[in-house]
Order: structure tokens, then sequence, then C-alpha cells
């Protein structure tokens, strides 16, 4: 019998005018962790749909075997019968119902048609010491952060019998204690037989979870070895983007100039909680020519603070922005562009594309105003600047007109980013730039970010890596439940520090 519980043979799969898959072969043992690494757009979640049932039978070819059985799947319920799980990258959680509701929701324990909710509370409740969740089995989804969130998918999986586990970018969202949980909780699945395939771009958790490492790249398969000692990041990086980067963060000197945001004594209440403050009396300076890094753990109040300076977030608002001396009203998204202060949301599906648009209506969204006569959109113009932004950024698209939805997504968030460059920022926020995106992308955009820098844009940049934080601010604003704890410079701050104001630690300026 064989050691491989999966093989896909010969994949390949076509879309109009793109072979996202060319022949790849991937193949996991038993009872292993599996990476699955490459390049936004290399083909990696695309080959998991193919292996979840998402993409039948009939649309690609090659064979599919698990346990030596060829698997010919009509839809995901198929692949699920034969064993197969899959936890995506955005969770798939019913937010008002409860766990135990989240997962069975579509497969009840029933009796006659009535659903047998003691039965389905016992089972939910084994499921959740099995991932080792402490909420009980009626906890709404709404009152749990996203980590717990994690280990409820984690739940629904497992109630299905999976001997196979799909796990795309599942740290994406989480905090370091939050994933390093879910880390824990994969190996201890490992150890009961299951089969992980684990997809992320944080190849530091690749390094340390992985038993064997395959790395995709423009739709073929590069490489597969074993996660032994020899193997380090530089060498995985190197086979995810066919040649080596040799600084992961290209930091330049800035010198930065006058202030060219300041807020003033800022305070906003939650809109879900009205008493409660989401934001707490707040001021900060960003100047011209500098990145200044907002750290802070989840639910510190970094986007809900950008948000509510955007004019998106936020009641019972008071204090003051002033943008190049002027003091400014914004008291919705469009008041902040039009005086050049431009936000990229941490969600860009959500809040960042209209994903039934194409690239070329996306990136052209917010500059409507640039490119239009009296008597509407001049297309010759709309099409000029789109391609402009598409070969500065190198988005990988077919043609402008495909549809945002259709990229990967480093792509996709590339396309945010043309769309608020074309608005011709003086402010530019970025909250969470290089969220879910390849080290070839994060690099490009760092770039990028560099660029406009020495245009004279001030960047503030919102991230949970801390690496990220430390290797491209010049200055680091620290959050803990809406204050600020701490202004750091980067040069002679470690992630240590970063973490001690995070967590509480006094008010300290560099």
């Amino acid at each position: 019998m064989s050691e491989y519980i999966l093989e896909m043979q010969n994949i390949v799969k076509e879309f109009p005018g793109v072979k996202a898959l060319d022949n790849v072969n991937f193949k996991v043992k038993k009872g292993e962790i599996h990476a699955l690494v490459g390049e936004n757009g290399a083909g990696k979640s695309t080959l998991m749909k193919v292996l979840s049932g998402v993409y039948p039978y009939g649309t690609y070819e090659g064979k599919i075997l698990i346990n030596g059985k060829e698997q010919r799947y009509a839809n995901t319920n198929d692949s699920e019968a034969a064993g197969v799980g899959i936890i995506y990258q955005e969770l798939t959680l019913v937010k008002q119902m409860n766990i135990c509701e989240n997962i069975f929701l579509g497969s009840e324990h029933n009796k006659l048609g009535i659903i047998d909710w003691n039965k389905a509370m016992s089972e939910t409740q084994r499921l959740l010491n099995e991932v080792g969740l402490t909420s009980t089995p009626d906890t709404k989804i709404i009152n749990l952060g996203i980590g717990r969130q994690q280990m409820v998918e984690i739940a629904k999986a497992l109630s299905k019998n999976v001997n196979i586990l799909i796990l795309d970018e599942p740290t994406a969202a989480l905090n370091e204690d939050d994933s390093e949980n879910l880390l824990n909780i994969i190996k201890k699945l490992k150890e009961e037989g299951i089969s992980c395939i684990y997809i992320s771009h944080k190849l530091k958790e690749v390094k340390s979870i992985a038993d064997t490492i395959t790395i995709i790249r423009d739709g073929k398969t590069i490489e597969t070895f074993s996660n032994d000692e020899e193997v380090n990041q530089n060498r995985i990086i190197t086979g995810m983007v066919g040649r080596e980067i040799t600084q992961l963060f290209p930091r330049k000197p800035h010198t930065p100039g006058d202030v060219v945001l300041e807020v003033k004594n800022w305070t906003v209440y939650n809109p879900e909680v009205p008493d409660k403050k989401a934001i707490d009396n707040i001021s900060f300076q960003a100047r011209k020519g500098e990145i200044l890094g907002i750290a802070g753990l989840m639910g510190s109040g970094r986007t809900e603070l950008m948000m509510s300076i955007f004019g998106a977030y936020g009641i019972n608002k008071s204090g003051e922005i002033y943008i190049e001396d002027q003091k400014t009203d914004v008291k919705e998204p469009r008041d902040a562009i039009e005086r050049g202060l431009c936000y990229l949301s941490e969600d860009r599906k959500k809040t960042g594309l209209v994903l039934m648009m194409d690239v070329k209506e996306n990136i052209t969204l917010s500059s409507l105003k640039t490119i239009s006569t009296i008597v509407g959109i001049n297309e010759n113009e709309e099409i000029k600047a789109t391609n402009y932004y598409v070969d500065a950024l190198k988005i990988k698209t077919p043609s402008i007109e495909q549809k945002t939805r259709n990229l990967s997504g480093g792509n996709q968030q590339k396309v945010v980013i043309a769309k608020w460059l074309m608005a011709a920022p003086k402010i530019l926020i970025l909250d969470e730039p290089t969220r879910g995106i390849d080290v070839g992308a994060k690099y490009e955009i760092y770039s990028i970010m560099n660029d406009l820098v020495e245009q004279g844009v001030s960047i503030i940049m919102i991230s949970s890596e801390l690496p990220e934080v430390l290797g491209m601010s010049d200055r680091i604003l620290v959050m803990h439940e809406g204050r600020f704890t701490a202004e750091l410079d980067w040069q002679g701050t470690s992630q240590e520090d970063v973490m001690h104001y995070a967590t509480g630690g006094n008010l300290t300026t560099s």
C-alpha cells in the first residue's frame, strides 16, 4: 500500500487566457504536515480548489488519488465524503449563530427530520475539547475573537471526519499568541494521524511546522523537499520567486519634511457600544517623506483610529485634524480623498475592491473626476491611466477588463494600491498592506512605498508583523486599548520593546 494518502497527478487547469495549473504533481504522506508555498498567482489556491471539489471533475485535466483510489468530485460534498476538509483564509462562519449551529450547519443530527440538539451539543463539546477551545457550544460566533473562530473552523472540519485538512493562510489575521496556539493544534492533529496541507506566506512558520515543503511557481511544480536543518528561508524564497531576494526590507534613508497631518485630542466612540471609547484622546503628527508605523495587538484600536480619521468609522467624535496646517472637517471618505488623505483597507475584498468590476474600473474608481469630461468618462484616458499603473506595479492580469475577483490576492492588493496612487495622495494610510501576500510581492510593495516617500508622500503603515514595522518604519507609534503607549525610533528598537508597550507598558517617547 502506498505511503501517500494523496496524489495529484499532472493537474492542468485553465481559465480564459490563463493556464493557472500546468502539469502540477503534488503528493502528501499519511500523517504529515506538508507546506505548499509560492507567490500569489502561483496556483496554490487553484490547486486546493481542485482538490476540495470547488472545481469539479471535468473542469481540469489530471487525476486525484486518495489512498490509491481515483476521485472524481462533482462538488465539495464529494470531497468531504472522501475525507478532505478545507479552511479558507476568509472564515465562513455565520456570526449570529452559535458554535454548535455553525459546526453542523448543513449536516445536522436529526431524528425523523427533527434536529437532535442534545446529540449536537455533546458532539460539539467533544470537538471543542479536541481543539482546546474552552468556549461553550452555545457561544455566539460574534462574541469570539478571530483566533477562537479559527478553532471553530477546525472543529467544523473535524466533525466531517477528515483525513486531509487544508489550511489556507490560517494565521494571516492572528496575533502571535493565537498563531502559536493554532500551530500547536496542527501539530496535535498530525499526532492523531491527520495529514495537513499548510499554505502560508509566513516562511518562519513554514520552517517551524512543516515536514515537507512543495514550491510551485507560475502554475508549475518547482520542487519538493524534506524540511531539515539545511533548508533555510533563502532557499524557499529563491524557489518561490526564481531569484534571490537578499534584503527582505529594502529600507532607504528618508529625510522627513514638514508636518502634513496633525491630530489633536482625538476621541471616538464605538458605534456598536455607544458608551465605549474606541479611541481615547490621541494626538500625533505625520510628516512628508516618512513612513510612520502603527503597531499594536489586535483590538488595540489601530484600524479604528485611521478609519475614523478617514471618515469611515465611529460616533461622537471630538478633537481636531489638520492637513497641511489647515483645520479639516472629515465627515465621510469623500472629504478625506479631496484633501489628499487616502486609506488602503486591511480587507481588500470587502472594503478595498468592487470584485464584480474589472481592473480598469477599480483603479479609476476614486479618480473619475480626472478622467471625465462634461459628457462622461473619457475612455481613452481611463485605459491610458490603467495601463500605466498595471505596468508600474507589475499587476499580473490577462487584460485590464479582467474581473478583479479572478485575480490572485497579491494582484488584487496591487489594484487597490493603484487606485489610491491615481488619487495622488498627500497622506497614504496602508492598513496591513502585505497581509496574505508572498515575499516577492511584498518586496515590490515596499519598493513602491519608498518611491512614494521620495516624492514627499507621508505614509502611515499599520502592521501586525513586527519585522515589517521595524524593517520599514522611520518612527513607530505603539497602541494599547485606544491610546498610544510609546513613540519609538526604528534604530535601537527590538520586537520585544514593541511588544512591551503593545501590552500596556508605560508611555515613552524616543
